[in-house]
């Protein structure tokens, strides 16, 4: 790595310590809060994923640890039905509505029926301005993060594969900006054109076939550098392609932090590089917190950033190891 992209490195995570920082103190009060006789509802695209299962679980826990009744609804990852479950959400009045996550194309209407009907809207990673506050990582933040410790390993040139299939999604298209806006300043880096696309369900089988697609059209060794994806379920498939294949040279990475690549960042062998590790069970807790808040009269932010940490190679021993056992404590290995 070299001295100014070590800088570049340094400085992001300072900023990320001052994120740290701003979030504690914006949590100095949680335990005053309630929600005793309020009814909130929550409607996720889908909890198969280990990111989105902990943030809808710290919601509902958080709810009924403040005295409130929830009303979960998961869409299995359907637009039509996360859309039917707003409407449900809106003819039952609840005293909020937290939504998380989706495709904001798709959602943007309906989130604009939830205000008009005089509901307070709160959201979880999904950036729209009909929401009173949106809890979520910097994603700006740990975007350019994992995009510069990528560049760093790669000595700053090569050839990048991306996975670019949700771009709808606003977490994944900030991530995906940020990726493009650090290699401006890295032009040796080259994306392979065209963009992988990522893909649920199946999402691991898909990416380790198109990994391997590509590995068999580039066979030098070199010719390929790393493999980048919004979120890190693509990681898992595509750092097992690049195994299969023999090409440990190459280094995949991602964001969110499910057990699993955590657990490959923590292995010395493993070709996963990197991943921007989130806490999905606390940024449910959170967006939960602010709806207590706007509830008692409070003023709340657009936004709430929950810190998030990136594991690499160098820290995996220590920074891997309370994920892995926060995932335990929740029940998800």
């Amino acid at each position: 790595m070299t001295g100014s992209m070590k800088g570049l490195v340094k400085a992001l995570a300072l900023g990320l310590a001052a994120a740290c920082s701003l979030a504690a103190v914006s949590g100095a009060s949680a335990e005053d809060l309630s929600l005793k006789g309020k009814r909130i509802g929550v409607s996720a695209i889908g909890t198969d994923h280990y990111w989105d299962l902990m943030a809808f679980k710290g919601i509902q826990d958080r709810v009924k640890e403040l005295g409130g009744e929830v009303i979960a609804l998961d869409a299995g990852r359907k637009d039509q039905q996360q859309i039917a479950q707003l409407q449900t959400l809106i003819a039952q009045k609840p005293d909020a509505i937290i939504e998380q996550l989706g495709n904001l194309e798709v959602l943007n209407p309906w989130l604009q029926k939830i205000r008009d009907a005089g509901i307070p809207l709160f959201t979880v990673d999904t950036a729209t301005p009909h929401a009173i506050n949106n809890t979520t990582s910097n994603n700006y933040n740990i975007g350019a993060e994992i995009a510069l410790q990528m560049v760093a390993d790669m000595g700053g040139k090569g050839n990048v594969l991306v996975f670019n299939g949700f771009y709808s999604v606003p977490v994944c298209k900030i991530r995906y900006d940020q990726l493009k806006y650090v290699l401006t300043s890295f032009p040796d880096v080259k994306i392979v054109e065209p963009e992988l696309r990522d893909v649920i369900p199946n999402t691991v089988q898909s990416a380790y076939s198109n990994v391997t697609d590509m590995l068999t059209k580039s066979p030098e060794k070199g010719s390929i550098g790393a493999v980048w994806a919004c979120w890190d379920v693509p990681q898992i498939g595509a750092t097992q392609a690049v195994e299969a294949a023999g090409r440990n040279e190459v280094k995949t990475y991602g964001i969110d932090g499910s057990p699993e690549v955590v657990k490959m960042v923590m292995d010395p062998k493993s070709s996963a590089g990197a991943v921007a590790a989130q806490q999905p069970y606390e940024i449910g807790k959170t967006s939960v917190d602010n709806v207590a808040k706007y509830l008692a009269g409070q003023k709340v932010p657009p936004f709430t950033f929950v810190p998030a940490v990136l594991i690499n190679k160098e820290n995996a021993a220590e920074k891997g190891k309370p994920f892995l056992d926060a995932a335990e404590k929740a029940g998800v290995k």
